[in-house]
């Protein structure tokens, strides 16, 4: 159930950091708006984050967190906010998925 738990922590990451970026693009009450999603996200993926690793190894869960926020939000930047997909980027993505999975087998 923790890894569950922690899988949600890290899409809620890649929640924020999408936040991040149309606060940038935008100005005015509309930017507040993205900055309160910002903020609610954060607080819930940090908090399910904090649920997870009561019985996963702190390492393991906080580099899945990070690897499921860093994949997610570069797929969200390609999709939705136009940045770059050439071939060595999505290379290394790949990498990092296979880095992740790797984590989650050989962990105890």
């Amino acid at each position: 159930m923790n890894w569950i738990i922690l899988i949600v922590a890290g899409l809620f990451e890649v929640v924020f950091a999408s936040c991040l970026g149309k606060v940038k693009e935008t100005e005015g009450a509309e930017m507040y708006y993205w900055l309160g999603g910002f903020l609610v996200s954060m607080v819930i993926s940090l908090g399910l984050l904090m649920k997870a690793i009561q019985t996963l190894p702190i390492g393991t869960a906080y580099a899945v967190w990070t690897g499921i926020g860093a994949v997610g939000t570069v797929l969200v930047g390609i999709i939705v906010f136009k940045d770059p997909a050439n071939f060595w980027r999505l290379f290394f993505i790949c990498t990092l998925i296979g880095s992740v999975i790797g984590l989650k087998y050989v962990s105890h």
